[in-house]
Order: C-alpha cells, then sequence, then structure tokens
C-alpha cells in the first residue's frame, strides 16, 4: 500500500515537469509527511469545459489542483468512507464500484519525491523512505472524484492512489507498492481517449533499478512531525 509520501520540490517546478497549463494550487509549502485525509496536489485534465468551440473539440487541458487524499465516491451518503479509501488495488480498479466510474474518466498524477513504507522487524515496524534513483520528483498513478454535499455545500474533491505488486527493491519491505509512471506513462495516463487495455498495462511495479530505499527516523509514524529530517537516512 502507500499510506504515507512526501512532496518537498517546489509547486512551480513541478508544473514544469509535469507540463501544467494551469495552476490552480499556489503556496504549497513542502511536505515531508503527507498523510491521508490531507489536502494534496494533483495533475489533471481539467474538468471544465472549454468556452471556446475550438478548444472545445480538443483534448482538455492539463491542470494542477487540490484534492483530499481518500477518495469519496459520487455516490456516498457520507464522505467518511475516503478516510479508508486513500489505495486503489491496480488488478481490481477497473470493477470495483468505488473507482471504475474514476478509472474510466477521472485519472490523475499524484507528484512525490518519494513515499514511505514500513518493514516488519524483531522490534516493531522500521520505516524506509522510497524515491526516484535520479532524484527527480515520480508520477504516482492516481484517481480524482467529486462528491456533492446532499445539503447543497461545497463540492469535495478527492484522490486516491493506485497500488500494484512490489519489484524486486520493494520486496523485502512490502508485498505492495504505488504505481510509478514514466513520461510516456503519464501522457498515456491522462489520454480522455486512451482504452481499458492500455490504462491496465500502466498497472505494473516499477521497472527494477529505477528507484533507491534508505530507512528513516520513526517519527515519520507520527502524521505530526514535519521536518527534512523525516527523508533523510536514519
Amino acid at each position: 500500500m502507500c499510506g504515507r509520501y512526501a512532496l518537498y520540490t517546489p509547486i512551480e517546478a513541478v508544473a514544469r515537469l509535469f507540463r501544467v497549463a494551469e495552476v490552480h494550487a499556489h503556496d504549497i509549502a513542502p511536505r515531508y509527511n503527507i498523510a491521508p485525509t490531507q489536502e494534496v496536489p494533483i495533475v489533471r485534465r481539467s474538468p471544465f469545459p472549454a468556452a471556446d468551440a475550438a478548444q472545445a473539440r480538443a483534448a482538455p487541458p492539463v491542470e494542477l489542483a487540490l484534492a483530499r487524499w481518500g477518495l469519496v465516491p459520487f455516490w456516498a451518503k457520507d464522505p467518511a468512507i475516503g478516510n479508508r479509501m486513500i489505495n486503489a488495488r491496480g488488478e481490481t480498479v477497473a470493477a470495483k464500484p468505488a473507482f471504475r466510474a474514476a478509472f474510466r474518466k477521472r485519472r490523475c498524477l499524484v507528484p512525490a519525491d518519494g513515499f514511505f513504507e514500513w518493514q516488519k522487524t524483531g522490534d516493531g515496524k522500521q520505516p524506509w523512505y522510497i524515491r526516484d534513483a535520479g532524484g527527480e520528483p515520480m508520477a504516482l498513478a492516481g484517481l480524482w472524484e467529486l462528491w456533492d454535499p446532499p445539503d447543497g455545500g461545497e463540492p469535495l474533491a478527492s484522490c486516491a492512489i493506485i497500488t500494484t505488486g512490489a519489484n524486486a527493491l520493494m520486496r523485502p519491505l512490502h508485498e505492495r507498492m504505488p504505481v510509478v509512471l514514466d513520461e510516456a506513462g503519464r501522457a498515456a495516463w491522462l489520454d480522455p481517449e486512451a482504452d481499458s487495455g492500455t490504462l491496465e498495462a500502466l498497472l505494473a511495479p516499477a521497472p527494477d533499478g529505477i528507484l533507491e530505499a534508505w530507512p528513516v527516523s520513526r517519527r515519520v509514524n507520527s502524521p505530526f512531525n514535519e521536518d527534512p529530517s523525516l527523508v533523510q537516512p536514519a
């Protein structure tokens, strides 16, 4: 699974890297211990129709927006359901009722400098930090959804990170890992015309050799701890 991650690259640099046309999330502080239910940046195709007829015929622009981590299905009666929907399994995402509509129409990228995983040891669980071997921000495959409160309040945007089986680096730490997309995979994932076969093929473990990992302080166990030391080798 993926239950904690970090994003400390300046959001302007993230927008350039992911070729974002519109930024709707500014002044985002560096984060070293992002936890479920918190608001996080996502990269998606704009859900709003273009005013210009010519633009309306083209693919919607890529934008950077904010969403609460923990997907709330559009049919949910209570947004608290999202608290336990932080991840979607790649093997079942296309069919599971909570995720299948978003898989077809509302895919996104979740930018991350790295993510955490906990390894079982003889004296408890040891947290590890996993990142791109070159130190570049990663694109985690995600889904987003918009939930309208029954009382007519402000719509809630939420998201989930898709996981898959672990690669060789991750297997000693955990049996699952988030789906990490390369540049071609990012474009395909955000393509509104992509077919389900193409999309499902992307939901595979990261190739061996593209990630690196090291143990970190158990201070990361508490989401109230938030500083750069959390991603440094213990």
